[in-house]
């Protein structure tokens, strides 16, 4: 009689086991390590440093200036094309309003004088009182204040307009650029984040495309987890997570996976076994609300997946 009671709390102990190991098959424990968005941040004109306005560890909001490179040299070239697009487009507009009514009444006035003695070196020519090469400089005198009327009554041509219109172009162009350059000597934060690296010092020299400042954001952070095939079909976008790390493995952190990859991959070699890493599997990243800053890019976490619901 008491065989028969131990063998039937066995065997229900093992129908309770096996229970337990049906609901484990509805859950995907895996882990990883936390990262941040890190945004590196480079000059776009080269110079000397005068000012650092951040440290590390400090948290910018977007526009926020982080750093300031010595623009003097900027600001004179930039002077100088200023003055060199004024007079270009000083230039064009004259082309546009062509000549002046001075200049005009002026040249029709001379025109007039010279067809006037044009005319008369013709009657004393003919009666051969002159010679031929007086008539010859009066004619050249008529000739040359009558095109010279003429043009100014005409106007620029329209390919001397466009070449003015060019010009003028050219030099606001330039002008554009040195200012450009003078607002990129201000170096701005693009986002909100925390100031994780500070690559310079006032009075250092930097080039242009040197990496300054890093910003890493932590508001958000991402955990990337690997499932076999036979898991993956019952991940998907938008499913919960619950996030904890060794740290504080009581505080459970929220997630949602954000990331399937569509390609199998071998298992990443930090697995220890080596049996573990010649698995094909599928990366999940998993992104997870961090206002309070908790979870630190390089942390290994947990993820834990519930499926089958």
């Amino acid at each position: 009689m008491q065989r028969n009671f131990l063998f039937a709390v066995v065997l229900i102990g093992s129908v309770l086991l096996t229970g337990c190991s049906g609901n484990d098959k509805n859950i995907i424990e895996a882990s990883g390590t936390i990262e941040g968005t890190d945004i590196n941040i480079g000059t776009e004109v080269a110079g000397k440093v005068s000012a650092v306005r951040v440290d590390e560890g400090m948290r910018v909001s977007k526009g926020d200036t982080l750093l300031i490179i010595d623009d003097a040299d900027y600001q004179i070239q930039l002077r100088s094309a200023a003055a060199n697009a004024a007079a270009a487009d000083a230039q064009y507009r004259l082309a546009l309003e062509g000549s002046r009514k001075e200049d005009i009444l002026l040249a029709e006035t001379a025109f007039k004088t010279a067809e006037t003695d044009y005319n008369r070196m013709k009657e004393l020519l003919a009666a051969q009182t002159i010679t031929q090469k007086q008539y010859d400089d009066v004619y050249s005198r008529y000739v040359a204040a009558q095109q010279t009327y003429q043009k100014l009554v005409r106007g620029l041509r329209k390919s001397e307009i466009d070449a003015a219109h060019a010009r003028r172009e050219q030099a606001a162009a330039q002008a554009d650029q040195l200012r450009k350059k003078v607002r990129d000597c201000y170096i701005l934060a693009p986002s909100e984040g925390i100031v994780s690296l500070k690559a310079v010092e006032v009075g250092e020299l930097v080039t242009m495309g040197a990496n300054v400042i890093r910003i890493t954001y932590l508001d958000k952070v991402k955990l990337t987890i690997y499932v076999n095939e036979q898991q993956l079909g019952k991940v998907h976008v938008g499913q919960t997570a619950e996030v904890r790390t060794d740290s504080s493995p009581d505080k459970a952190h929220q997630g949602k996976v954000v990331y399937i990859s569509p390609n199998a991959e071998f298992t990443p070699k930090n697995v220890q076994t080596k049996e573990e890493r010649t698995k094909l599997v599928f990366g999940v990243k998993i992104e997870i609300d961090n206002k309070d800053g908790a979870l630190k890019p390089g942390l290994p976490a947990d993820a834990r997946l519930v499926i089958g619901q």
